[in-house]
């Protein structure tokens, strides 16, 4: 069996940062008992059940944090008005938003100061995708799909601009660019936003799997960026299956072929790709 492994699978800068940032309050000479966290540092179980192990504790509740407690900022940011709250409430913050993530916050906050209305390609359930919409002081709405978009023209939302949450895929938003300066603004604003880390995640998969009869992709189930590999994947015309751990790989659909492609979200530790690897080795 040839097994083609993605060079860009595994954890992105971002997620390195961050995880780094933890690390250091739980190591060395001034290492800290009570950690906290706002949230899952990433979204990931294996990662987040070690550092449980460690002592960090999740915290889903802003209000149950109290003043000289130390809570690391997950890497996926915070909406504005809770960082502001806990830091007039006296809580040491340590954060590790990701770079790309502060970086489009900044953008959205700078564009929304001229009194546009933010449209934003993203999930809204998601928690970068509420931190981004509360730099957005002159209003916002999400959408997921060109249909949704449509949708929100028929209300004539008036002067506009747009983002996307930094996992988006990049040939998706292309399309809503096009779509929405042609029925709004030939000039509206688009910001770039889309983290290159995920394009290039996203173009790999895409050229693995015109190579594979069968694609892996490995990662936790929350994670956004990991369920995009797992669609870019799927539109190439090839079975497709989603896995947190080696132990969820179906063995017996996997038998027998001789080309399978892997890559991995963002937030995917090398150990985990490490031992998919070797369970289909076996096969």
């Amino acid at each position: 069996m040839n097994i083609i492994v993605a060079e860009t699978a595994g954890f992105c800068m971002g997620v390195d940062m961050a995880l780094r940032k933890l690390d250091s309050l739980l190591q060395g000479a001034n290492r800290q008992t009570n950690v906290f966290t706002l949230g899952p540092i990433i979204h990931n179980p294996q990662v987040l059940q070690d550092y449980a192990a460690q002592g960090v504790t999740q915290i889903n509740d802003p209000e149950a944090l109290a003043p000289g407690q130390t809570v690391v900022i997950r890497a996926h940011g915070i909406p504005r008005n809770i960082e502001s709250a806990l830091q007039a409430k006296g809580v040491n913050l340590i954060d590790a938003t990701c770079p790309k993530v502060k970086k489009a916050q900044l953008l959205i906050a700078k564009q929304a100061e001229k009194g546009r209305l933010m449209i934003l390609l993203g999930e809204a359930d998601h928690p970068e995708v509420r931190g981004l919409l509360s730099y957005a002081s002159s209003g916002a709405c999400v959408v997921d799909s060109e249909e949704e978009a449509m949708e929100l023209l028929r209300d004539q939302p008036g002067s506009c601009f747009l983002a996307a949450q930094t996992t988006q895929d990049q040939e998706r938003y292309a399309r809503l660019i096009t779509l929405l300066r042609e029925r709004l603004e030939p000039a509206m604003p688009v910001l770039d936003t889309i983290c290159a880390a995920t394009m290039n995640r996203q173009s790999e998969a895409r050229v693995i799997a015109g190579q594979v009869q069968t694609m892996i992709v490995v990662g936790g189930r929350e994670s956004g960026n990991t369920r995009r590999l797992v669609q870019v994947a799927e539109m190439a015309g090839i079975p497709c299956f989603h896995v947190e751990v080696a132990d969820e790989l179906p063995l017996a659909r996997l038998r027998g072929l001789d080309r399978i492609g892997i890559t991995a979200g963002a937030s995917t530790p090398k150990t985990v790709i490490q031992e998919v690897v070797q369970r289909l080795e076996t096969l």
